[in-house]
């Protein structure tokens, strides 16, 4: 009989009296206090991850990677080279980078929506595959057929990728019951956004995943406007990370314009969810400066908001600041954009000059069923 993911640990059942012996109104409202509280306080008191200088190199270099990469995706979109649906992912990369960087490779699993190509950089796959993909071509990691938004990694146990609204919700958690059923140590990453936030799947998952206390990390990227609509306008409850309390999942709420930030939470809600004790919520508060996708003018937010998140909330430039003040050089971190700039352009050049594929490619890695 095969073995079943199970709930809380079973313990014999107290007789009515001896409950109500053990128990009080103040220890349940301590119960519920640890529910709401106890994470998002210990993540206060200490809210910047403390990163030494090649550290936070290493972030820099990972975060202005996605950006640059970006980039030239927009602009290989305007000139055709990109079809169908683009969402970038220009403003969000402390979210990716901060987080992921404290997953453990082969090990924990990621999976996420259709704004995709930051993780899978965050994640270290090669830009030259992912643009690659992004262009329709043999070369790129799903062989051209799944594009911006469908791309997957099973090799670095990246699964997607996903163009409907909230459906990685459930995914992740079926990834994190194979992660306790295989009792293999690994936890699951499960992005969405403030849009997905309100699909019931969402809650049906968490009630799942809370009940099973499975090893799974939900992550809101809350960029403000989902697909262009303000989460004011949309959401009675804009605090996102409260969301989980009634499926006693405790939330942290996280500055995701800050990496040092980012990857302190990460710190925190991985610590928690590795010794057992079940999922957590992250609110991670972003800001895409690009419309929902390539075809979005954004006419629902002012050039000014924008370029008041650039001049003062950027992630990039709060890192430079950082780095600034560990005595690194502002030549040298020109240098490193110079360095990241061509492995951009050649990953751009790779994909220009690879084939498309061929017919055939149509009748491969189609599941079939015999009945």
């Amino acid at each position: 009989m095969a073995k079943a993911a199970s709930p809380r640990s079973s313990k014999p059942a107290a007789s009515p009296k001896s409950a109500a012996a053990k128990s009080s109104p103040k220890d349940a409202q301590a119960d519920d206090n640890f529910a709401l509280h106890s994470l998002q306080e210990d993540f206060e008191a200490n809210r910047r991850y403390k990163a030494k200088k090649d550290e936070l190199l290493s972030l820099y270099e990972t975060m202005l990677l996605i950006r640059r990469f970006e980039e030239k995706a927009g602009q290989l979109y305007g000139l055709g080279l990109i079809g169908g649906f683009c969402h970038l992912y220009i403003g969000q990369e402390a979210v990716a980078v901060g987080l992921q960087s404290a997953l453990t490779e082969g090990k924990d699993s990621v999976i996420t929506g259709y704004r995709d190509h930051g993780h899978m950089l965050a994640y270290g796959i090669d830009p030259k595959v992912i643009m690659a993909e992004l262009t329709g071509r043999q070369a790129g990691i799903s062989h051209g057929k799944g594009g911006s938004m469908h791309m997957f990694s099973t090799e670095h146990a990246f699964y997607g990728g996903h163009g409907i609204v909230g459906a990685q919700v459930p995914l992740g958690a079926g990834l994190a019951f194979a992660h306790k059923y295989n009792d293999d140590g690994g936890i699951t990453l499960a992005y969405f956004g403030d849009g997905a936030a309100n699909q019931g799947q969402v809650y049906e998952t968490f009630n799942m995943a809370s009940l099973w206390q499975l090893p799974i990390v939900f992550v809101v990227e809350n960029n403000q406007y989902a697909m262009g609509t303000s989460v004011k306008r949309s959401s009675a409850e804009t605090h996102f990370y409260r969301r989980g309390t009634a499926f006693r999942i405790p939330g942290i709420a996280v500055n995701g314009m800050d990496v040092l930030e980012v990857r302190q939470a990460a710190e925190v809600a991985f610590q928690h969810v590795r010794a057992g004790g079940g999922p957590v919520l992250l609110e991670l508060n972003t800001y895409r400066y690009r419309g929902h996708s390539m075809s979005d003018p954004a006419k629902y937010r002012t050039r000014e908001e924008v370029q008041d998140q650039r001049e003062h909330n950027d992630p990039i430039e709060r890192v430079k600041a950082d780095l600034a003040g560990l005595k690194v050089s502002e030549e040298a971190l020109k240098d490193i954009d110079k360095a990241i700039r061509a492995r951009v352009n050649e990953a751009a050049e790779f994909a220009e000059n690879s084939p498309e594929p061929e017919p055939a490619e149509l009748y491969t890695d189609v599941l079939v069923e015999s009945y």
